[in-house]
């Protein structure tokens, strides 16, 4: 009995985060209220607060579910899949990320309301100071592996790793951010690996 309950708890707490996201994506984070997310998740004010502080607690658990685990990957991809080289990991990287924001509808929308649905003000304003330390630890990751590609003689000389490893964040990211806008598939989802191997191209030794 102790174990079902703990079941439908979580079940519940799963119904919320879903809900909330639905209202997040359709009213914006800052006009959604918790008499919205209750409505859409066929639940009482009270059974969210069981769960979660305010809302915007429930906007870093929804955040959490996705942003995590992609997160996670990111040292293993670019500092531990040593069977691949260190280009071709960077290349496996940044198509791992692209899926991991677009591949699929809950991502989708919790990138979409993360980029484009909520103000970084107030309560939630620290998640820029977040977003920065993450850019930073990926930035630091990316030049490590553009150092041992230079050292392994894949760099075209000049090229300082440094540089590239922030144009690969800018590249990426705005990349996800025109994916996601893209609803029509005219400006880049189509060739989204394309210019992803075109991007790593460039910096490739003859």
């Amino acid at each position: 009995m102790v174990r079902r309950t703990k079941e439908e708890a979580e079940q519940t707490r799963m119904a919320i985060i879903a809900a909330a996201r639905n209202e997040f994506h359709t009213r914006g984070v800052t006009r959604t209220t918790l008499e919205h997310i209750a409505a859409a998740a066929g639940v009482t004010r009270g059974a969210i607060y069981w769960h979660f502080t305010n809302k915007y607690e429930l906007f870093y658990a929804m955040r959490d579910q996705v942003s995590l685990p992609m997160l996670e990957r990111v040292e293993f991809e670019l500092l531990q899949q040593k069977q691949l080289a260190p280009l071709a990991r960077i290349e496996k990287l940044m198509n791992t990320m692209l899926e991991s924001v677009t591949g699929t509808e809950e991502a989708r929308t919790t990138f979409e309301i993360m980029n484009f649905k909520c103000e970084y003000v107030d309560e939630i304003a620290h998640e820029l100071a977040e977003m920065r330390n993450c850019y930073e630890s990926m930035t630091k990751n990316l030049a490590v592996v553009y150092r041992e590609a230079a050292r392994n003689g894949e760099l075209r000389p000049g090229l300082k790793p440094e540089t590239l490893a922030t144009d690969t964040q800018l590249f990426l990211w705005g990349l996800a951010r025109l994916w996601l806008v893209d609803t029509d598939g005219k400006l880049v989802r189509k060739q989204a690996k394309k210019l992803i191997a075109s991007h790593i191209a460039t910096r490739r030794a003859d």
